[in-house]
């Protein structure tokens, strides 16, 4: 790869950014001063440092953020604020995306990235990968509601959703906590299953996706980027 390509990739500026760094004498390559920007470079056997930085190419990124209330699952938006927002200038040149989304009301678990392979591998339909809820309901949910869960809902529109996992974890008076486990993602689904057998969500909250759960550590808004070992679980 061009080393100007590589460290415009890297976000060290635009081409022309990168130039000036080059003509400056700050970025080497093992050690010795390189000012061409055509210059090919080899990361696997080469070692490139900008002012005494090593540069280390990652095409892709994928992050784990505990989406706060508030914010919407978009790139951008000229009215709200999105989870882009809050990510760090410093990933701007990766231009992430969400990968799928959670209502502006809804908390919890969201990836952003920009590897599209990864994306399918959770968003399409064929791969089946569950994604788990915790809602507190205004209602009592029942264990005739979890039954109801378990052969499919039929929702306003006529729709009969796929089997999903109903667990009660806890009631006081008519209030209600259930996790949700689902397969599918329909618009507002958790909220329209819950609203077919009479209840309302007042509080939901994304804890897990497929096998990956929120890192606990994760104020709302705050975000980390995945293991390997954590991107490898939607790949095997």
């Amino acid at each position: 790869m061009r080393i100007d390509k590589l460290l415009a990739n890297m976000g060290y500026g635009s081409r022309k950014d990168v130039k000036i760094l080059l003509k400056q004498g700050v970025v080497r390559v093992d050690d010795q001063p390189v000012k061409d920007a055509k210059r090919q470079v080899n990361l696997e056997t080469e070692r490139v440092t900008v002012q005494g930085e090593v540069v280390e190419y990652k095409p892709f990124v994928y992050l784990m953020m505990n989406k706060p209330v508030g914010v919407i699952s978009a790139t951008e938006d000229k009215v709200e604020s999105t989870v882009v927002d809050l990510i760090d200038p410093s990933y701007a040149h990766y231009e992430l995306f969400p990968v799928g989304r959670l209502d502006k009301d809804t908390t919890g678990l969201l990836l952003l990235t920009n590897d599209g392979a990864f994306n399918h591998a959770l968003m399409s339909p064929r791969k089946h990968v569950d994604k788990v809820y915790v809602a507190e309901v205004d209602g009592e949910m029942t264990t005739d509601d979890v039954r109801h869960f378990a052969e499919g809902v039929e929702l306003e529109d006529g729709y009969t959703t796929k089997p999903a996992r109903l667990e009660l974890i806890s009631k006081s008076g008519r209030r209600s906590t259930v996790r949700l486990t689902l397969s599918e993602g329909k618009y507002h689904q958790v909220k329209r299953m819950i609203a077919a057998v009479g209840k309302h969500v007042e509080q939901l909250e994304r804890v897990q996706i497929g096998e990956l759960e929120l890192d606990p550590t994760l104020e709302p808004g705050a975000y980390r980027e995945l293991s390997e070992e954590e991107v490898d679980l939607f790949f095997t």
